[in-house]
């Protein structure tokens, strides 16, 4: 969508409820923050293969005074466990689900701390929408049809996903009525009791004994000990901008080192110069799998990694995730705006719903490492390290866009090519239904691979091969290239759009005034 009306504010996410929601938080006369809350909640029960109540958060804000804070509320490991209690059962990794790759949610922390800072309207307010779709069911999504069928061997096993979207045994359909009534009842106590339900009342005790069950070693001093934090973003500068991300344990500092490569000399970055692009992000890739870590638990700092030189030998990178995560972006003409990322982490996380609460667990524990010498070794109490990293850009203290994606490892080379095509001269819409190309992580000792859309233009495809990438082509607009969500701050107002990849839309409010 683009408008450029005299706004009170603009959404954009990847589901059209949670943008209506957040939406329908402005015309309230609530900030960004509010909208924000009102459409993560909503997405936790509409975008379940992406985002739950079990998964992590990550958020920058920015005050109507210019301000602006990060929010860390990725979960931590369980207190428990050990790493040679891990090696001895899984070797020297991790598997990809079940209930040993569950860390503690800190999403719903991350609510919290948002609601502190910058809302106006009630907590429970925020709650409203998500409650009415559990309640009542919504026509189910592509993107969760699709993930369903695509996750079927495993997730259908678990009792409490089965009977949730495998009605009858088969997945539910795109356009069948989604319908979770337990996911329904812990909304309502989240919103009747606060974000304490979820970590120290009757919530926590049903959703801990509910893993526990499955053998999980979270306690429910884990969860009242956890909480969530704010810090200073990671700054860079680039093209004149000022451009603000996460720093470790986020991927944030990926994003910079590529923009840092393109002010380097990498002409036409997106055409004859995407090789060199390529080589950046690949860089990148190699920095994160070797050295991104907790700070707590003596990892690089932003700065450091962005100053950091390639490992001359490249370890293996993670899995390419399913599914993993809805950004979302929002605005306010009061001054706030939030650039949001809520998490599973793969498609359905864990491949673990607990049938009493309704909740679908992440499995962001996968993404430690069982190697004692990595900086990422599993130990109690870490957070392993991060996909997410939201991105404001500003122009000095002035706000020029909001950008916010998932995808996975993916997330700060889709953020490269929105703010290039941008300063082109794109507008969102066209920058978020550009054609995309991504560098996978190293796999091995052959080729990288890099996938690109088919209608990516010849030139850079060229480019990407001549540098000795192995090309994977897919359709134009695949799902797996990221949903990412676009507000430009404009004379007029706002100008906003959200990915034809996803199942989203984005909202200009108009001030009825």
């Amino acid at each position: 969508m683009n408008s450029t009306v005299r706004p009170r504010g603009a959404i954009s996410t990847s589901h059209h409820l949670a943008t209506e929601a957040g939406a329908a938080a402005l015309e309230a006369g609530g900030t960004a923050v509010d909208a924000a809350l009102a459409a993560a909640a909503t997405l936790c029960v509409v975008y379940p293969n992406n985002v739950a109540l079990g998964g992590d958060l990550v958020a920058l804000v920015r005050s109507p005074e210019g301000e602006v804070r990060f929010l860390n509320a990725t979960g931590t490991a369980p207190a428990a466990q050990t790493l040679e209690a891990l090696r001895e059962k899984h070797g020297e990794r991790l598997p990809l689900r079940g209930v040993d790759t569950v860390t503690v949610p800190g999403g719903v922390c991350g609510w919290n701390a948002l609601h502190g800072y910058g809302a106006r309207l009630s907590w429970e307010t925020h709650f409203e929408a998500a409650i009415r779709h559990a309640e009542r069911g919504f026509p189910n999504s592509r993107s969760v049809a699709a993930a369903l069928v695509e996750d079927r061997d495993s997730l259908s096993q678990d009792p409490g996903a089965r009977a949730v979207f495998y009605p009858g045994g088969e997945p539910l359909a795109v356009g069948a009525p989604l319908v979770q009534p337990a996911l329904a009842a812990t909304m309502r106590r989240l919103a009747d009791r606060g974000s304490a339900e979820f970590y120290e009342g009757e919530t926590a005790d049903r959703w801990i004994a509910g893993l526990r069950r499955l053998g999980s070693k979270i306690g429910r001093r884990d969860a009242v000990d956890y909480s969530a934090y704010w810090g200073e973003p990671l700054e860079g500068a680039f093209a004149g901008l000022r451009v603000l991300t996460g720093p470790p344990n986020t991927s944030g500092f990926m994003l910079l080192r590529a923009l840092n490569a393109v002010a380097a000399g990498i002409e036409d970055p997106l055409g004859a110069g995407a090789g060199e692009l390529a080589r950046a992000f690949h860089e990148s890739n190699s920095v994160r799998a070797a050295a991104l870590a907790d700070p707590a638990f003596g990892g690089a700092s932003g700065e450091r990694l962005v100053a950091m030189e390639t490992p001359r030998h490249p370890i293996r990178g993670a899995a390419r995730a399913s599914g993993d995560t809805v950004g979302l972006s929002a605005v306010s003409s009061d001054g706030w705006a939030v650039s949001l990322i809520n998490s599973v982490y793969w498609g359905f996380g864990a491949h673990i719903l607990e049938p009493d609460t309704g909740i679908v667990f992440q499995n962001r524990g996968t993404s430690f490492s069982l190697d004692p010498g990595s900086p990422n070794a599993f130990a109690p109490g870490k957070r392993p390290r991060h996909t997410l990293m939201p991105v404001l850009i500003l122009r000095g203290d002035e706000l020029a866009w909001v950008p916010a994606t998932m995808g996975g490892p993916a997330q700060p080379q889709i953020h490269a090519q929105l703010l290039l095509r941008s300063l082109d001269g794109a507008a969102p819409h066209e920058a978020t239904h550009a054609p995309r190309w991504i560098v996978d992580e190293a796999a091995g000792d052959g080729p990288v691979a890099v996938t690109i859309e088919e209608d990516v233009p010849e030139a850079a495809r060229a480019a990407i091969a001549d540098a000795g990438f192995e090309l994977a082509i897919v359709p134009a607009c695949t799902e797996d290239l990221g949903h990412s969500n676009l507000i430009r701050v404009t004379a007029e107002g706002y100008d906003a759009a959200s990915d034809p990849r996803s199942d989203g839309s984005a909202i200009v409010v108009a001030d009825p005034g």
